[in-house]
């Protein structure tokens, strides 16, 4: 078990395609950990061991890895870097002492980089900068690392540079001149300096009362600056070759913080906050970070990241707010696929547990004395969704089962039954998300579907007010039916809840109270179903204010049906329109786009209500558009900026539809009710 200073966690971050799982793989190899040096384009990495992995050559999901070297015990992260699977990156992060951002020399800073970079500084973790493929004949060094630095801050400095034939890096924490294929390494390591310094103001005093500050004093605060984020170290690698990736792994384990140098994890529950101090005696305390099926055996893992306590396999382990522990069996190290039985993990470490069916990613893992969770970045709210169909009868149940267990290994996958429009859907952060998914379902559980664009959830609602009448009348011999109602609807607020309020307005008894609750359930039955296309209704007021009751054949059923028809006879009265959802949207995309964008989302009935300019030539654009509009939206926004766009977009409001469309989907409605 390693000691808690010798441990360091990392996390790689990066847009995909820059190299992670290659790094990852060399770090791996040049520890000893592995005897040969897998790739990518083979399907041979430790970290990329899913089969949709290696199918498509790019990482889906997060592995944890471990390396030693010099006597320290590093974990290491791997995540994807494809904005459609940036969920797994995220949930990550909470895991690490340190980020370690890998920029692929030749395409630069791309949309993930940017993203990944922001959300590790929002949860405060130091930073280092891998500028990986530096052997791309393409790669502008001086141009990239003048993007970063505009990009990221000025903090970005370089702590070693490519030699002038790049077969290796000269180092410019120790060294203050010697050649470079890019800058000044006297200059770059008094950049250096001055960055690294800013954390300690003795050492500042001195360096400005102009002495010569040395390797051993800038060691002796690296740390501490680089937890205080004055410094962010830009490293530059070869993966493929193994260049500089000696010199990553000593930066590692000499100037990562370890989990007892790093701030303590705070603990959230509502308002109230609490440090977790980091220590193998206290309180057993954890995050889990991780969730995923083993393909083969579809054996459940969990991945947790300890802050306080120790884990073994007789640990009783509660999870957030449960009263009954459960046995966590043998604590478990991961390297990829491959796991390793240990006797007991303490704090600062990541552990995994086998077939503990209750954990999900972000649950807190406890001894039974804390309440409350761990920060997690904020995750992508996924708005791309597609309506599932069983291409076999009887699959129904099964398909539940298989996409429950993928929403448990990916927090940005969401499965609903659209109560409204009755279809399955599932929701992702892009068409690719979701294809991947369906294909992995297909895959583990042999399981087929079809898939269409889901319903828009369309509302119905009256704008003016109007007075309904209708008499139920049935005689068939025998004791027949009678109910006669009078009410009036006029316009709620908007969004008002309950969707319909209604008041008892009879007065001398024209109607026993006891018709009430059938006349409302009447109502109801057509604010369920709608009147104008079929589709819900809302923020309408009823007063029920006359009517007639015969005392042998009134009954519920007749009333129930009066209530029905005078509401329809009232709503039909009452001018009804159709509301469409409209949603927030914000995109990030290259300036230079800010045109094509902004007359794009005009084109889809969408209002532009702000721009903001961002570090690296970036714009942030807000708008509102309806949700038909951009139900497709991401193709169409790759497409523009050459998929350096993203965007998020949540729920606004609900808004009139316009006459025009209004009748296109009133006619559909009608069309489908003919055939029906």
């Amino acid at each position: 078990m390693a000691d808690i200073k010798d441990i360091r966690n990392i996390v790689l971050l990066g847009h995909g395609g820059s190299g992670k799982t290659t790094l990852a793989e060399a770090l791996l190899h040049k520890t000893g950990m592995i005897n040969r040096l897998g790739a990518v384009e083979e399907g041979t990495t430790v970290s990329d061991f899913d089969e949709e992995e290696k199918e498509r050559g790019n990482s889906i999901h997060s592995a944890v890895l471990y390396a030693n070297y010099k006597d320290k015990k590093i974990n290491i992260i791997d995540t994807p870097g494809y904005p459609d699977f940036v969920g797994a990156a995220l949930q990550s992060i909470p895991a690490a002492e340190a980020a370690v951002i890998v920029v692929n020399a030749a395409a630069g800073i791309e949309v993930s980089t940017r993203k990944l970079f922001e959300a590790a500084g929002a949860l405060n973790k130091p930073k280092l900068i891998v500028i990986n493929r530096m052997d791309t004949d393409t790669a502008d060094f001086e141009q990239l690392i003048a993007q970063i630095q505009a990009t990221f801050g000025s903090a970005c400095r370089c702590a070693n540079l490519p030699l002038p034939d790049r077969s290796g890096v000269v180092d410019c924490i120790v060294n203050d001149s010697g050649e470079a294929a890019v800058f000044d390494v006297a200059t770059a390591h008094t950049e250096l300096i001055e960055s690294v310094i800013e954390a300690d103001d003795a050492l500042m005093e001195s360096y400005l009362g102009g002495e010569t500050i040395g390797p051993d004093q800038i060691a002796s605060v690296f740390v501490k600056a680089l937890i205080a984020g004055t410094i962010v170290p830009i490293v530059f690698t070869n993966a493929r070759q193994e260049l500089g990736v000696q010199e990553l792994l000593d930066l590692i384990v000499g100037f990562v913080p370890s989990p007892a140098e790093a701030a303590p994890a705070v603990l959230r529950d509502g308002e109230q906050e609490t440090p977790i101090a980091l220590d193998p005696d206290g309180p057993l305390a954890g995050h889990v970070f991780r969730v995923n099926f083993d393909p083969r055996s579809n054996m459940k893992y969990a991945s947790i990241r300890l802050f306080s306590g120790r884990l073994t396999a007789s640990t009783p382990l509660y999870i957030n707010d449960e009263k009954k522990p459960v046995r966590p069996g043998h604590p478990l190290v991961m390297q990829g696929a491959e796991t390793k039985e240990l006797d007991e993990v303490a704090a600062g470490d990541i552990v995994t547990l086998a077939k503990v069916e209750e954990l999900r990613i972000g649950t807190l893992v406890h001894d039974g004395s804390l309440t409350g969770r761990f920060a997690m970045p904020p995750i992508p709210n996924p708005m791309f969704a597609l309506a599932l169909e069983p291409a076999s009868r009887g699959d129904e149940a099964k398909i539940s089962g298989a996409l429950e267990k993928l929403t448990e290994e990916d927090i940005c996958f969401k499965v609903t039954h659209d109560p409204q429009t009755k279809e399955l859907v599932i929701h992702g952060l892009g068409d690719l998300h979701l294809r991947v998914m369906l294909s992995k379902m297909e895959k583990r559980y042999k399981l087929s579907v079809n898939t269409k664009p889901p319903k828009i959830p369309y509302r119905e609602t009256i704008t003016a007010k109007a007075d309904g009448h209708y008499r139920h009348k049935k005689q068939t011999g025998g004791a027949g039916q009678f109910g006669e109602v009078y009410l009036r609807v006029e316009p709620g607020e908007r969004d008002m809840d309950p969707p319909m309020q209604y008041s008892w307005d009879i007065f001398g008894g024209s109607i026993p109270g006891q018709y009430e609750p059938a006349i409302v359930k009447g109502i109801n039955d057509v604010m369920e179903s709608g009147v104008v296309a079929g589709f819900p209704m809302q923020d309408i007021k009823v007063s029920i204010y006359d009517g007639k009751h015969h005392p042998v054949d009134s009954k519920e059923v007749a009333f129930r049906a009066a209530g029905k028809g005078a509401f329809i006879d009232a709503v039909q009265k009452a001018k009804p329109v159709l509301l469409e959802p409209i949603v927030n949207i914000e995109i990030t995309a290259p300036a230079e786009n800010m045109g094509d964008i902004t007359g794009d989302m005009a084109s889809r009935r969408g209002r532009v209500s702000g721009q903001e300019m961002l570090p690296g030539n970036m714009v942030l654009i807000k708008a509102q558009v309806p949700l038909a509009e951009v139900m497709q939206y991401n193709s169409q926004l790759k497409s523009v900026t050459g998929g350096q766009g993203s965007y998020s977009m949540e729920l606004a409001a609900y808004e009139p539809v316009p006459p025009n469309i209004q009748q296109q989907i009133i006619a559909q409605y009608a069309k489908k009710r003919e055939e029906d």
